[in-house]
């Protein structure tokens, strides 16, 4: 199959198939050859054409020490002109992967750059041109910085990365992009099949008592994953940039797009195990686990139940005090306007995702605070209400009950695409994301913030009910420094951990701290593609 019109090549003639991701271990002064191209990937029982690094989906997980440099020399063999971004590194501003920061990369051309990691914990890299179709179509890879304290996490068996992800596949392809223009810029873009580690149907084998550390990135375009291992006892021990302040035990982890989140799992009883996503809704199986008998050497089980406090981490906890209760230096607002046409004919107004909300005028629907659009465009809109994509790994469904049947819930979250042929035909033409200074009133590119080295900085977050379709934002800060969340909605965060992603849920107003470290200019943005594609972003300054 080719590409048609405005689209993209679809056809897998003569391609290689895609790989298992590769461990390559990287020592300072190192360097690493990045290949950008399509590969041919049997998802669902169909082969369909994507894009790799170096050949594999994921692409290579690169393991470092901390304070180590590297050179990564990267050649496009894509479709787009890219870059690539290495997401949560404070590196050098001229290596950050932006359009902002370094020449677009046309297909054929190369470019080194040199990748520093300061700081330990797990990242990773994907591209910054046209988001929402080369993560959809492949390109993410992790990035594991092995800290230089060897006490620094507790001990376990074994380390293994997973990503989280989800892609859509129609008519033997991956669902079909525009070159011009991005879609199903609502919701982001969900996929009806999902990916752990690349794979549909993962499995894992295990002895008993063995501990594993999962190292978890969400590199969705939209969907927040809530991962969990019934059966098993699991540990939070860190987040996106390094530990947290306290160990805890956890039934289960949220991670929105680009988040990253560290667990420790004890797998203590025989026999066969699930991984799994689960929504307010539905429960969906990711990976299957066997558990041999056979127990694990040395046994970790008296470690395992010990929880640490990191006293780095408490120290921060008496240094961001002050900051509490001061106002904020700047605060933003998610905002989106949508504009689908007015009613013809005297047609009544709906909402997409409560259809049985129907009015004579223009409004906001009641329910979930979205702009009424025509009743007409609604029902031309096949799929409209609360139609799901099915789950296309084949595993099944679980039905909680007593939970809104949508995927909008009480808890902020959109875990699913209500809206899903509406969704398709949302452009940034009809529909924009903005981000709003509340200071001064700019917008997106307008806003001008300005900030040196060695700043703290408390920048209130506010997702605000008053747009046209209120919905969560993961909300992403470039190199130029990291975060802690201080509190959200007035509540102070209680475990604290080094962060640049963080999840707001709908109508949550979050604070965090930035401590600044890196001059240059840095994007800072919502981290659903589809959102940042149409606009959700802005620029800053750091001076030195």
């Amino acid at each position: 199959m080719a590409s048609e019109g405005n689209g993209f090549p679809t056809s897998t003639e003569g391609l290689p198939a895609a790989r298992s991701p590769e461990l390559v271990e990287l020592a300072d002064g190192d360097a690493l050859d990045l290949r950008i191209a399509p590969v041919a990937k049997t998802i669902g029982g169909e082969t369909v054409r994507m894009l790799a690094y170096n050949e594999s989906i994921p692409g290579p997980t690169l393991k470092v020490p901390e304070g180590a440099e590297i050179e990564v020399r990267i050649e496009n063999r894509g479709d787009v002109a890219d870059t690539v971004h290495w997401h949560g590194l404070r590196l050098e501003n001229r290596y950050d992967g932006t359009h902002e920061t370094q020449r677009p990369l046309e297909p054929g051309d190369t470019f080194t750059a040199r990748v520093r990691f300061p700081d330990p914990g797990v990242y990773w890299y994907h591209p910054h041109m046209r988001e929402d179709y080369g993560q959809e179509m492949g390109l993410y890879g992790n990035v594991l910085v092995e800290p230089a304290d060897p006490d620094y996490w507790p001990t376990v068996h074994r380390e293994i990365a997973l990503t989280l992800d989800d892609v859509l596949i129609e008519d033997g392809a991956v669902g079909p992009f525009s070159r011009s223009e991005t879609t199903h810029v609502a919701m982001g873009r969900f996929g009806e099949h999902l990916l752990v580690g690349g794979e549909t149907e993962l499995r894992l084998d295990v002895r008993r008592g063995e501990v594993v550390r999962f190292y978890l990135t969400d590199t969705a375009n939209t969907r927040v994953f809530r991962f969990a291992v019934p059966g098993a006892r699991m540990k939070l021990v860190g987040g996106d940039s390094g530990r947290v302040e306290r160990e805890e035990f956890v039934d289960d982890v949220i991670l929105g797009p680009s988040e990253r989140v560290v667990v420790d799992v004890l797998f203590d009883r025989a026999g066969e195990s699930v991984i799994e996503h689960r929504t307010p809704a539905k429960t969906y199986e990711l990976a299957r686990v066997t558990v041999a008998d056979e127990a694990a050497e040395p046994s970790l089980g008296t470690d395992f139940s010990e929880l640490r406090t990191n006293e780095e981490m408490s120290a921060e906890r008496e240094r961001i005090r002050p900051h509490l209760e001061a106002e904020p230096d700047k605060a933003i607002a998610f905002l989106a306007e949508m504009d689908m046409g007015e009613a013809e004919g005297g047609a009544p107004y709906t909402c997409p995702m409560h259809p049985e909300v129907v009015r004579d005028e223009p409004g906001h629907c009641p329910e979930c605070g979205m702009k009424l659009i025509s009743a007409e465009l609604v029902g031309d809109a096949e799929g409209g209400g609360h139609e799901h994509h099915e789950h296309g790994n084949g595993h099944e469904h679980h039905d909680h009950g007593g939970h809104d049947p949508g995927g909008s819930t009480s808890d902020g979250i959109e875990w699913e695409d209500d809206m899903v042929e509406m969704n398709r035909m949302t452009t940034p033409a009809n529909m924009r994301w903005k981000i709003v200074d509340r200071a001064t009133g700019a917008e997106g590119s307008e806003i001008n913030w300005e900030f040196r080295v060695g700043d703290l900085v408390k920048i209130r977050l506010l997702n605000e009910l008053a747009g046209d379709h209120p919905m969560h934002h993961p909300f992403h800060i470039h190199g130029a420094g990291r975060f802690l969340i201080l509190a959200r909605d007035g509540e102070p965060e209680s475990n604290l951990v080094w962060k640049d992603t963080v999840l707001v849920p709908t109508g949550e107003t979050v604070d965090i701290l930035l401590e600044v470290t890196n001059p240059g200019r840095w994007m800072a943005h919502c981290h659903i593609a589809e959102h940042h594609e149409s606009g959700m972003m802005f620029s800053f300054d750091v001076l030195p």
